[in-house]
């Protein structure tokens, strides 16, 4: 499981932008969109990262809100940024921003930072934002609403793997947690290095 665990940054980098996203005349624009947030490294990363964040607010400060907050407000932001995407709307730096996020998110993790549930949900949301803009951008011939929903259900379970993962290391190994975090920041880095 070690090995495993250890594996999944270097991993999640194999996946290649040929495979980033299924063709929506081929596959139905809800599948399309699931298979968005999945075949993309700095998606995944981000997304696991924020359930693995949200464990460790939730730990240390014992607000078990954080378990839900964060993973909600990234979901929510990243709709939002879907739409403004979707109504022609522009936002500055958005795949530098998602690379940034990975980056941010996982050294937050690495570093165990305590920010106030609001200051932590803020940070979680403005990154979903670039996110859901990034997914709106590349739309395509999808229908937008099927695709919409299909990303927003991929992502929050990407989120719950991060959340169960880092409930299951907060009991056995709760170091584990933030090692995972410095693999993800530093994939993030590799990430930028390689952009």
């Amino acid at each position: 499981m070690k090995r495993l665990l250890a594996l999944t940054p270097a991993l999640t980098l194999t996946a290649g932008p040929a495979l980033a996203h299924l063709d929506p005349t081929e596959h139905d624009s809800f599948v399309a969109g699931m298979s968005h947030p999945v075949f993309g490294a700095d998606h995944i990363l981000a997304m696991v990262a924020v359930g693995l964040w949200a464990v460790m607010l939730a730990g240390r400060s014992d607000n078990r809100r954080a378990l839900a907050a964060l993973p909600v407000a990234f979901v929510a932001a990243m709709a939002a940024g879907f739409l403004l995407a979707m109504a022609g709307v522009g936002l500055p730096f958005v795949e530098p921003m998602i690379l940034a996020s990975v980056l941010v998110l996982g050294g937050l993790c690495a570093l165990a930072l305590r920010l106030p549930l609001t200051g932590a949900v803020g940070v979680t949301a403005l990154f979903g934002m670039f996110h859901g803009h990034a997914h709106g951008a590349e739309l395509g011939s999808a229908e937008a609403l099927p695709y919409l929903a299909g990303f927003a259900i991929a992502t929050a379970l990407l989120h719950a793997v991060g959340v169960l993962g880092g409930l299951g290391l907060a009991q056995r190994a709760p170091l584990a947690t933030r090692l995972l975090g410095g693999l993800v920041a530093a994939a993030g880095t590799t990430l930028m290095i390689a952009g």
